[in-house]
């Protein structure tokens, strides 16, 4: 298979051109390098599953080279050869990472035997660590919701999986489109294998193609090196076109000779390369209009469109906004260590009226902002993000709600404290802002103040004195200083 390339590397030409024949009989592919050098070149440049490498060669030794490709974090496995066989070599390369050992001269059945058991133990590890992380995905970054439109997204996705033909999903921006890409990749008998996503309006035109099918070194200006482009990567597996719809037209029939004739070759390449890949593609745009209106190729439009899903906007299935909502509460405040954070009635209200033209994604941004923003356990309106939340919704804050939150703050901040004079720093501080509001509600009349506040008008002045409360204050009826 194209990814699972063999690199010979030894000084010695002929070792090398033995080897490679022989792995070869077997239909096994092979790369040669002289020295480590070269092989951190073909290692940048080749998609290497295994490296076959002497100890001792010119410059940097086998053992050497052995421990960088390690520490570089490069998921190959790696054979060391040596002509001899002491202890000390056997255990310097087992404890530097290397998957086997073989000392010269060998038998080349054997090496053969011991090359493919690597390339099976190192697909299998793969296989476990895709299967891992689509698990993953799909537990905690899966599809949610129960509405009606979603069930039957889940049923089609349970019908097509198994099949490979190709997929065109239509949903504005945010609704999930790759998650149900993802989704239909999981179910299949491809699970174990890439799932290779690529955004075509993010990509400029004229690098996607290269993005696409890989470049050979030199075939432009920049290509210093090969390049495996995304149809290689996947091999195997599931390749994901997002936004197809922004593809230039020719590139467009490009893509079409791919998916009929399963082979490509690189740009500035002359090799024909056989792929084995599930595409499903995914647009926001109207893909029939943009075909009458000669912006997209009918022929591809009917090849991508063997089988059509249609992915709701957030605004059609407000029943799902809650249970979103609670998935990405959990999301964001995992790993924290603050504790759980519960919307309150208004916050839910304000969530579920508005439209969300940005779905889903939109939605989880909001609530990431909140549990960011809110320092109590509760997610209070002003948390939303100001396009969410604003006058004229129709919701507002409660008195209590605000002070509740504010007070939480505050106890949360001096929690550290053994002892404190809290209650009289909370009074001081909302005594002054109450009598200050009420003073300039009656223009200054102290009288009218003392009377909406409940308090004597003595007790009032007092209090004007205490707290250094300016303003243009008259005294009012004289009459009413009796204490209430």
């Amino acid at each position: 298979m194209p990814n699972e390339r063999v690199l010979i590397v030894d000084d010695d030409e002929s070792v090398r051109w033995v080897l490679k024949k022989s792995l070869e009989k077997d239909g096994i592919e092979a790369v040669l390098a002289k020295d480590a050098q070269e092989c951190f070149r073909v290692l940048e440049e080749e998609p290497i599953a295994l490296v076959l490498m002497d100890i001792r060669m010119p410059g940097m030794s086998g053992l050497d080279a052995l421990e960088k490709i390690k520490r570089d974090g490069r998921s190959v496995a790696v054979i060391i050869m040596t002509a001899q066989a002491t202890m000390q070599n056997a255990i310097e390369a087992m404890r530097r990472g290397a998957y086997d050992y073989i000392t010269k001269p060998f038998d080349l059945d054997e090496v053969n035997i011991l090359v493919k058991k690597a390339l099976d133990v190192r697909r299998l590890s793969q296989e476990v660590d895709t299967l891992k992380a689509e698990v993953r995905e799909k537990y905690e970054g899966g599809l949610i919701g129960n509405t009606p439109s979603m069930q039957e997204i889940y049923k089609t996705i349970g019908r097509v999986a198994e099949s490979d033909a190709t997929v065109l999903i239509h949903g504005e921006s945010g609704t999930g489109k790759e998650l149900v890409a993802r989704a239909i990749h999981y179910h299949s008998r491809r699970a174990g294998r890439p799932f290779v996503a690529v955004n075509s309006a993010a990509i400029p035109s004229e690098l996607l193609e290269s993005e696409l099918f890989g470049h050979e070194k030199g075939s432009f200006t920049g290509a210093v090196a090969r390049k495996i482009g995304k149809f290689e990567a996947a091999s195997g597996g599931t390749l994901f076109l997002d936004e197809i719809g922004d593809m230039s037209l020719p590139l467009q029939g490009k893509l079409l000779r791919v998916l009929q004739e399963k082979e490509f070759e690189r740009v500035g390449g002359t090799e024909a390369i056989r792929t084995d890949v599930r595409v499903i593609a995914a647009t926001h745009h109207n893909l029939e209009k943009m075909v009458r209106e000669n912006r997209f190729r009918e022929d591809l439009f009917y090849r991508l469109n063997v089988i059509q899903m249609n992915i709701p906007p957030l605004r059609k299935r407000k029943d799902d906004i809650i249970p979103l909502t609670e998935h990405f509460l959990r999301k964001h405040q995992e790993g924290t260590g603050a504790g759980r954070k519960v919307l309150t009635p208004e916050t839910a209200k304000i969530l579920q009226a508005y439209d969300w033209p940005g779905n889903v994604r939109e939605l989880e941004n909001a609530i990431q902002r909140a549990v960011t923003l809110s320092q109590g356990d509760k997610i209070f309106p002003d948390a939303l993000p100001p396009q969410i939340f604003k006058p004229g919704l129709g919701v507002t804050i409660s008195f209590e709600n605000f002070l509740e939150e504010k007070l939480a703050d505050l106890v949360e901040r001096l929690g550290g404290l053994e002892q404190g004079d809290i209650y009289d720093m909370v009074i001081q501080r909302v005594e002054k802002p109450l009598l200050t509001l009420v003073l300039r509600k009656t223009e200054g009349n102290q009288v009218r103040a003392a009377s909406l506040l409940g308090i004597n008008r003595n007790t009032l002045r007092k209090k004007i004195r205490e707290l250094g409360i300016k303003g243009p204050f008259n005294g009012g009826d004289e009459h009413d200083d009796e204490e209430r």
